[in-house]
């Protein structure tokens, strides 16, 4: 894989997503931070400018195809086609089952589900035009094990699964893999704000009973990334690629 294809991230700016960005800025990528989250992503786009890197950074909620399309053109005018996408971005929260209202429910569906149909097929274009293209999703733990209190969001990503598994067969024949990578406990924002909510318990809690006895890293999962968007793949496709620490195996 050379170092000037368009990396497009989704949830770029922060957690997962800034390591992804990170790691594919520095290696010479030019890179598509995608987010909600202005400041952060104002900030650390112009921290991987500063050191060098080819960064165009865009508000855009996933959840609307509009603004992922208005995003995509401002990629391809600027950067060039898209050959990369990492489709990150996602919430997550705590909540009973009796108590997730349809408006609950159909918002985690809206974003972390149909947030990841829009980011893929609105690159595909691209890809098949280069007869070239590495999609990555990033899916969860929860999907495969269930999660407590957290039904809504493991369905969601259980749908991540099931449509990256899709997309492999379909896609092939166009020279694009498509897999998927679901974390477990990582130490991001995200997983912070569910400890000081008590809605997630304690990173170190957690640690004991991992194996690797350790919560995972942006940076984990970006190594993970970058194989999967490598030549070294061509030949890997509609794989879950468990970064975990052997918390989950199966």
């Amino acid at each position: 894989m050379t170092n000037n294809k368009v990396v497009v991230v989704t949830g770029g700016a922060s957690g997962i997503g800034l390591g992804i960005c990170q790691l594919f800025a520095r290696k010479g990528h030019p890179v598509a931070m995608l987010d909600l989250q202005r400041a952060a992503l104002l900030r650390e786009s112009a921290a991987l400018r500063e050191e060098g890197a080819t960064i165009l950074a865009r508000t855009v909620d996933v959840s609307d195809r509009a603004s992922i399309d208005a995003a995509y053109a401002a990629i391809r005018a600027e950067l060039g086609p898209i050959a990369i996408v990492i489709a990150n971005a996602g919430i997550s929260e705590g909540i009973a089952f009796d108590d997730i209202s349809v408006d609950i429910w159909q918002r985690m569906i809206d974003i972390n589900l149909t947030g990841v149909f829009h980011t893929v097929q609105a690159a595909l274009p691209d890809m098949r035009a280069a007869k070239w293209g590495r999609i990555i999703t990033i899916s969860s733990q929860a999907a495969q094990s269930g999660a407590m209190d957290r039904a809504h969001y493991a369905a969601a990503k259980s749908g991540v699964i099931g449509l990256t598994r899709s997309l492999a067969r379909e896609l092939a024949a166009h020279g694009i893999t498509v897999n998927t990578i679901p974390p477990s406990v990582v130490a991001t924002p995200m997983a912070e704000q569910g400890i000081a909510a008590g809605t997630f318990p304690p990173l170190e809690v957690i640690a004991q009973h991992i194996p690797i006895p350790r919560a995972g890293t942006p940076k984990d999962i970006a190594a993970a990334c970058e194989y999967l968007a490598s030549d070294g793949a061509s030949y890997v496709t509609g794989q879950v690629l468990a970064v975990n620490g052997g918390m989950f195996i199966g």
